[in-house]
């Protein structure tokens, strides 16, 4: 049985008046790849942020059951940023420091190994979300977290970024990931989780959700979600 490293049970969350999460339970496993799917305002990014202990639930509880670690989860934002006047290899310095890691083997294993003196203003923004994944992995936490890594980015940069997702995932890491970009979570989640208005409303592989249908996993989605004005125009705390 696959060992599950970070457990969320009955989360919920309120802002005033308005329910970003209803009571959502969730298991991201060690070896796997969880991807959270949903349009926005359906809570993908206040569930990531409150299994990644930066946001406190009103409800519910998060515990990590993976092994000792100095840094269990790594977290990265949808938009990272660094101190510009800094290179690269400085950036990834300046955190790996803190816990003990090789700055190079960081940039090693997200692929900026041949820009380490390149300014972080002059990066791309791929290549800054790049960074920020190396970010996320010093220390090499057991539970990675990362918001929308793919988001903006052409499409060959989001399969890379993907790639790096699946190979953590190859070694044992148990990573969590929000998406608007299916069919990348098609090709590299283990699982899938659909979140509407708060709740979850479907949680299977990608061959299960698409079993519903009959067709591609984008048809699934919008039979199973609420896309009318209301959810578009939730505010960015519920997202």
């Amino acid at each position: 049985m696959t060992e599950t490293y970070l457990r969320g049970t009955d989360l919920r969350r309120t802002f005033g008046d308005v329910t970003a999460l209803a009571g959502v339970s969730i298991e991201i496993p060690a070896g796997s790849v969880v991807a959270l799917v949903g349009p926005n305002g359906s809570g993908k990014t206040t569930l990531l942020r409150i299994l990644s202990r930066l946001l406190s639930p009103t409800d519910g509880s998060v515990t990590y059951e993976g092994p000792p670690a100095v840094r269990p989860l790594g977290y990265l934002p949808q938009a990272p940023a660094f101190r510009p006047g800094f290179t690269a290899a400085e950036t990834a310095a300046f955190y790996a420091r803190l816990v003990d890691d090789d700055p190079t083997e960081l940039l090693e294993r997200v692929g900026l190994g041949g820009v380490p003196d390149r300014p972080v203003e002059g990066l791309s923004g791929g290549m800054t979300r790049l960074l920020g994944i190396a970010q996320s992995l010093a220390g090499d936490p057991p539970v990675l977290a990362l918001d929308e890594p793919a988001s903006g980015l052409d499409p060959t940069m989001s399969r890379r970024v993907f790639d790096i997702v699946e190979a953590l995932s190859d070694d044992g890491h148990a990573v969590v990931v929000t998406s608007h970009d299916l069919p990348l979570v098609e090709r590299a989640a283990d699982r899938i989780v659909v979140l509407d208005r708060g709740a979850v409303v479907a949680a299977d592989t990608p061959e299960g959700l698409r079993e519903r249908t009959g067709g591609p996993l984008y048809e699934t989605f919008t039979a199973l979600v609420d896309t009318d004005d209301e959810v578009a125009t939730r505010t960015e705390a519920t997202r």
